[in-house]
């Protein structure tokens, strides 16, 4: 059996690397992918895949935001959403997983990996590195719930179009490249980027960076 897979990330290049990957692997077809909310959410109720490899940090409310965008367009006959995320928090494991996915595996993940995992969901195991099956268990079962968010005061500063610039800086776009993401002009990125800088305190995009992956944005 041949199960067909929709790509959702907001990332070009790595959509490109996970095609390539899967390509060569038996009884996998990516049929679509697409980088935006709207765009995923129309583009997998058209197709209606098997499988979904679903990003979760994406402008315009991210995995979660496709994945109630899809049950609710189809109902019972929405494919199986597998989280791919560079980020292992418990927050967003709990998150995603809560609204419907049926696993959750990091991009470190390797091509042949990643292929099994697709094949388990969609075949209706659960699929979770150790550690992040022990988040979803510790939640479901309430011995170690997931702790509140700590406050972020220059975090909580952002506006949400700085905050989705931020992301896109941390995943190494140009100010180009997050113009045309955003569709926005050059200039308001550099505005944007500049306010970013001066509300959390760092005197460069590499120390930018930093400080975004150190809090697991990206």
């Amino acid at each position: 059996m041949t199960y067909r897979v929709f790509l959702v990330d907001d990332h070009g290049v790595f959509r490109s690397g996970v095609r390539t990957e899967l390509a060569g692997e038996d009884g996998l077809e990516v049929i679509g992918d697409a980088g935006t909310v709207p765009e995923s959410i129309a583009g997998i109720v058209e197709t209606k895949p098997d499988v979904v490899l679903l990003d979760v940090h994406m402008p315009g409310g991210g995995g979660v935001a496709v994945l109630r965008g899809v049950t609710d367009a189809l109902g019972s006959d929405a494919p199986v959403f597998l989280a791919l995320s560079v980020s292992d928090a418990a927050t967003d494991v709990i998150a995603t997983i809560r609204a419907g996915a049926r696993g959750y595996v990091t991009k470190t993940i390797d091509g042949a990996e990643l292929a099994d995992a697709v094949r388990r969901v969609a075949e209706g195991d659960a699929v979770f590195s150790p550690r992040l099956a022990g988040f979803v268990l510790d939640s479901f079962t309430g011995r170690s719930p997931v702790p509140e968010p700590q406050l972020d005061p220059e975090l909580d500063s952002l506006t949400r179009r700085e905050m989705e610039v931020l992301r896109l800086l941390a995943r190494g776009y140009t100010y180009r490249e997050i113009a045309e993401e955003l569709f926005i002009s050059v200039k308001t990125v550099e505005t944007h980027a500049s306010n970013v800088l001066r509300k959390t305190q760092q005197s460069n995009r590499n120390a930018l960076t930093r400080w975004a992956v150190n809090r697991q944005i990206g």
